[in-house]
């Protein structure tokens, strides 16, 4: 029975879950009335769940929304919806909201929407201090309370009748930002203000301006006074004075400075005056400027003076600016229009000016070393003046130049350019230098003390005379070198190698090698290799010819192999002729000697073979014989028993027969001569 009660409670459990399904079909955020309203507005954030079900079930519905990722408002409700109200809507409610809706232990999100609040709200700009001086900065705060960062923030400084400046500042993470402004000279009352701007959508909205701050500036001194005395009118000699002041409520840190373009003149600290004297010159005409500085504050004073001319500038003449050595030179100092001046004439060096005379005139003697810059001083009243520098150039006489090639030796390779340089040990520089190839004048160069030609057009038929003339502004005029002859090596061209006897050689014999070439100056320097694993210098020789032989002796097996010839001259370049190949042969008497050697045994061999083929042969035909003989023994001995006795018969066993002369020859011999008879017949076949 419990078994049964317990299948029937897991069967409903299972109905009831089963009744109890639902899904989460969409989850949607809107705002009412709209996504854009002005500030202060009221707003709706509507989040609206889509859930599908099983059957029609009671849900708990979890809402939370958020602002740019961040919890604003939470709420539980059995409904579909939820609502999050914003009454009273402020710029900072401006951003991405979203909300998420939590039942049954399932979860799901709306999309982000945007919500932008215009209209933000109005900065509060303070300033640290109300009253301030003259150089010093004021410190001021600009607040969007009611905003939201990143924000922009621009400060203002305005000033009657002039641009307001303005300074801006990026605040990422704050809602409020600082600056500050410095202080100037003539500040008197300033009024600051700031305001806001921010991004929203890749839009810029900006505030409304805040109040305005009013600093007012006080002045630690008083803008100081400039005076020159007598007046500012002074003419060259007269004492100058200036004299600088100001009203200082604390002499504590003051300065006082006078200038002139630039140029600090003097300076006094923590005093009232200032002070300074001089005597009047051309150049002290101008604009002084009095400065009166105290921390940051700086005011300024400024006075134009006028310096007229006592005396214009004395103007040095010379009898001559281009002279030869131990000639007169006459130097003269003047001033136009007036008298009574002291002159004094002067050398000028690097270091330090030499005094000469004393003098309005001075005439000397010149030598190479008196060739310099001259000026006159001219002295009225304490007031001196200098003229403008006179060069005078004394000039020793150019000598003799030598020319030569900058290489060293007199030659030059065919084709290849020529370097001539000119020198001239004596003579005062400038010097012009001039080449000359034969008569024909060809570059002009002024230098010091030489001077360099490149000729780049060498033919073998070319004139190879050079020359070159050197002067300067001596009245000797132009020294000429002596004649230089250039010789042209025409390099080797075409080398070729040949040899006597060619290709073959017997082995004790000579042979003759001629390498020659077709071009190039003497002498020439021939050398004659043979190629193995490595090149054999085999002979070298310097010959005032266009070709060199070379015989080689008692030539052997070792000299077999490959040959070349190389020729050089002062070209400095190797010509390698073509090779030959030279094989060596044995001679005819060593021919002869391997030929005994070889067919003696030969021809030996070849008799044994042919009488061991005949030896062979006869043993063969020998029975035969004997039986021919042994039928013609009996026939004779019946002829013989049939007819009477001779003494000259002889018993037929002996092996010997009786021929038709009645000679006597051995069954032997008879049948050698059947045999040879028969052999001339087959050696010879028109034999008879």
């Amino acid at each position: 029975m419990y078994l049964a009660l317990l299948v029937i409670f897991l069967q409903c459990s299972e109905i009831y879950t089963q009744e109890r399904v639902f899904t989460f079909n969409t989850v949607e955020i809107k705002v009412q009335p709209s996504v854009k309203v002005r500030k202060g507005a009221p707003i709706s954030v509507i989040c609206h769940a889509d859930i599908s079900k099983s059957t029609n079930f009671q849900l708990k519905h979890n809402f939370t929304f958020f602002k740019n990722g961040k919890l604003v408002f939470r709420t539980v409700s059995d409904n579909e919806d939820a609502r999050y109200e914003i009454p009273v809507t402020r710029s900072s409610d401006t951003g991405e909201y979203q909300c998420t809706v939590e039942a049954g232990g399932k979860m799901k999100s709306s999309n982000s929407l945007h919500v932008w609040i215009t209209g933000m709200s109005k900065p509060i700009l303070t300033a640290e201090k109300k009253e301030v001086l003259e150089g010093e900065v004021v410190k001021l705060r600009c607040e969007l309370p009611e905003e939201e960062p990143p924000l922009y923030f621009f400060f203002r400084k305005i000033k009657m009748n002039s641009t307001p400046k303005e300074k801006p500042v990026f605040e990422a993470y704050r809602n409020f930002s600082v600056a500050e402004f410095s202080v100037e000279e003539g500040d008197n009352i300033l009024q600051f203000d700031c305001f806001g701007r921010r991004s929203v959508k890749l839009e810029f909205e900006s505030s409304e301006h805040s109040n305005k701050t009013l600093v007012t500036v006080k002045e630690p001194f008083v803008k100081p006074t400039l005076k020159a005395g007598p007046s500012s009118n002074f003419t060259e000699g007269d004492r100058m004075q200036f004299e600088c002041s100001t009203m200082v409520a604390e002499m504590r840190g003051i300065e006082i400075i006078l200038q002139k373009n630039k140029t600090i003149l003097k300076s006094v600290r923590e005093k009232k005056h200032l002070k300074y004297y001089a005597v009047a010159t051309l150049e002290d005409s101008g604009e002084y400027l009095c400065k009166v500085e105290q921390g940051r504050a700086s005011k300024t004073t400024k006075l134009h003076v006028v310096v007229s001319e006592l005396f214009p500038k004395p103007i040095l003449a010379a009898s001559m600016s281009e002279l030869d050595e131990n000639k007169e030179l006459t130097l003269s100092c003047s001033i136009n229009g007036f008298q009574g001046a002291n002159f004094t004439i002067l050398r000028k060096k690097s270091n330090r000016d030499v005094w000469l005379k004393k003098s309005r005139n001075v005439t000397m003697r010149v030598n190479v070393n008196d060739t310099g810059s001259y000026t006159c001083k001219a002295e009225v009243k304490g007031i001196v003046k200098e003229s403008k520098p006179v060069m005078i150039n004394v000039y020793a006489p150019v000598s003799k130049p030598v020319l030569s090639v900058v290489s060293g030796l007199p030659e030059v390779v065919l084709g290849k350019p020529l370097q001539l340089i000119c020198r001239a040990v004596m003579g005062t520089p400038p010097i012009t230098f001039t080449f000359y190839k034969g008569n024909k004048v060809q570059k002009i160069v002024t230098n010091d003390t030489y001077a360099t030609f490149l000729d780049k057009n060498i033919t073998q038929n070319d004139k190879k005379e050079y020359k070159c003339g050197a002067r300067n502004n001596h009245t000797s005029g132009m020294k000429t070198s002596n004649i230089l002859n250039i010789t042209v090596i025409v390099p080797i061209r075409n080398a070729s190698l040949g040899s006597i006897p060619y290709g073959e050689v017997e082995d004790g014999s000579e042979t003759a090698f001629l390498c020659s070439v077709k071009e190039g100056s003497w002498p020439i320097h021939f050398r004659f290799f043979r190629k193995t694993d490595h090149e054999v210098l085999l002979f070298e020789k310097s010959e005032n010819a266009d070709r060199v032989m070379w015989r080689k002796e008692a030539m052997n097996r070792q000299d077999t192999g490959t040959y070349y010839c190389m020729a050089s001259n002062r070209a400095n370049v190797d010509v390698k002729s073509r090779p030959i190949t030279i094989s060596v042969i044995l001679a005819t008497w060593q021919k002869g000697i391997i030929a005994a050697f070889v067919l003696i045994p030969i021809a030996g061999a070849v008799a044994f073979a042919s009488w061991w083929f005949l030896f062979k042969k006869k043993k063969a035909k020998r029975p035969s014989m004997e039986m021919s003989g042994s039928a013609l023994a009996t026939s004779l001995t019946s002829e013989k028993l049939a007819r009477p006795h001779n003494d000259g018969d002889y018993y037929s066993g002996s092996g010997y027969i009786e021929d038709s002369e009645n000679h006597m020859k051995s069954t032997d011999e008879s049948k050698d001569s059947v045999e040879n008879r028969h052999s001339r017949i087959h050696g010879h076949p028109d034999a008879t």
